[in-house]
């Protein structure tokens, strides 16, 4: 069932817009913007859906059709054939309708102010890793997910869209026990682990009366057509990519959790570790635990055992993990919140944007998969191990992109599954890891037969 026709205004993500960027919106071709606001606007409007597949509500989407208005007063967005679980008694739900303006906006500023910008644009340095992470900055500060001033630390979780439901169950408790010690959360703002500690934290921050709790959804526009925001999130932003995405994690958090997932989790972490690994980082305090129920501990030793032989110990060092102890998880985070915001306080640092993490632009640059990018890693001993981490994450990237994103995913269905080549010592692991992956269904929702888009060749 769908809605046949709905027309709302803003409250409070953006209130007007000029007839030129109405205009650009307009432009529904390739060249235009209107493609994209569609397909996120779309998504935000199946809020709550816990499917993965790009195609399968094609013919809904086909049908879906959503126009900006500029009136005098301001503007609204009038919209057709939307799904009917965004609506309550006719009208959209409040948090769902904020959504679509939130998007919009996205949308609009970083085309404007980013892609279009001169400013960046004409930079000799446009690949200068300051650059990028001012870019970064720019559209945080412009979706208002930079709060100066606020006391609560951010605590990213990261985690599968496709996990059982004991695992789902336990990404709850642990959101509780962090929301009852007055603990934010920011998520990928999808289903699974992404919207469990979420839920969680609710019913915690709830308990302490505690009405200001954060529920801080990142996304980007490939991500988000197959992995809808879900209900708990009450600030989403939209980054242009995933690299930007996976920056305003690390920029954004006081502390990472990292609960069982798949490719894009295993992407996650590599891109973290990395991150962490660069020597101009390693005084820098930046808790990080992995954790799950008892079922996950096999998970959580073959994940170790492959960062162990692909990075080596100085990798392992940098996390803790915890097994079947949500309580102990959150304890642990309060603990090492505080000695974040003893080193940013003495080094001068912002408590809301971590500056000083030096990130090289191999983790930032925009990586398209493809099938000679994905054969051209250097999956290699002969690097420094931040850049061999880098490499890994590109090849994760990819493996996410033939799932779920829709040009990915057509590109193997025009030359075939992915080649990744590198050292034997280095695709033996990452091979036993993703056929573990495979195996324990997380690759895809529980159920789905799951149809490798990869080959993994070893030298």
């Amino acid at each position: 069932m769908a809605v046949a026709h709905a027309r709302i205004t803003p409250r409070k993500a953006l209130r007007v817009l000029s007839r030129q960027e109405v205009n650009r919106l307009k432009d529904a071709s390739k060249t235009g913007l209107y493609e994209i606001f569609k397909r996120c606007a779309f998504a935000v409007l199946n809020c709550g859906s816990n499917g993965d597949d790009c195609y399968a509500q094609q013919d809904e989407y086909s049908e879906f059709e959503i126009e900006v208005i500029q009136l005098d007063r301001g503007i609204v967005l009038d919209i057709f054939n939307a799904p009917e679980n965004a609506f309550v008694d006719g009208e959209v739900i409040f948090g769902i309708r904020e959504h679509l303006f939130t998007v919009l906006r996205d949308i609009i500023y970083i085309h404007d102010e980013i892609i279009n910008n001169p400013k960046f644009l004409n930079d000799p340095d446009i690949h200068s890793s300051e650059l990028m992470t001012n870019m970064v900055f720019h559209i945080l500060r412009n979706a208002n997910i930079l709060r100066y001033g606020t006391p609560n630390g951010l605590t990213v979780c990261w985690g599968g869209h496709s996990i059982a439901r004991e695992e789902y169950d336990y990404t709850k408790e642990v959101g509780y026990q962090l929301g009852l010690r007055a603990l934010d959360v920011g998520t990928g703002c999808g289903p699974g682990a992404m919207k469990g500690p979420m839920k969680g934290a609710t019913i915690g921050h709830a308990k302490q009366h505690n009405k200001a709790g954060r529920y801080v959804g990142f996304t980007e526009p490939g991500i988000i057509a197959a992995e809808a925001p879900n209900p708990i999130v009450n600030e989403l932003v939209i980054l242009p990519d995933i690299e930007k995405r996976l920056e305003a994690f690390v920029r954004c958090a006081h502390g990472i959790i990292v609960f069982p997932g798949g490719a894009g989790t295993a992407e996650e972490i590599l891109y973290l570790l990395g991150i962490l690994l660069h020597p101009e980082n390693k005084h820098i305090p930046f808790p990080v635990v992995f954790t799950g129920p008892a079922s996950a501990k096999t998970y959580f030793e073959k994940i170790d055992a492959f960062i162990g032989c692909c990075l080596g110990e100085k990798a392992q060092q940098k996390y803790t993990i915890i097994i079947d102890d949500p309580e102990a998880v959150a304890i642990h985070m309060k603990k090492e919140f505080k000695r974040v915001t003893e080193f940013r306080k003495q080094h001068n640092d912002a408590f809301f944007f971590n500056w000083m993490l030096e990130i090289d632009s191999e983790f930032q640059i925009p990586f398209t998969p493809t099938h000679q990018s994905m054969s051209d890693l250097n999956l290699s001993f002969d690097q420094p191990v931040h850049k061999l981490a880098a490499d890994l994450r590109r090849a994760f990237s990819g493996i996410v992109a033939g799932n779920v994103k829709q040009d990915g995913i057509e590109e193997i269905q025009r030359h075939g599954p992915f080649k990744i080549n590198g050292n034997n010592e280095i695709t033996k692991p990452l091979e036993a890891l993703l056929a573990s992956m495979v195996e324990q269904q997380r690759m895809k929702l529980p159920g789905s037969k799951y149809v490798p888009c990869f080959e993994i060749v070893s030298q």
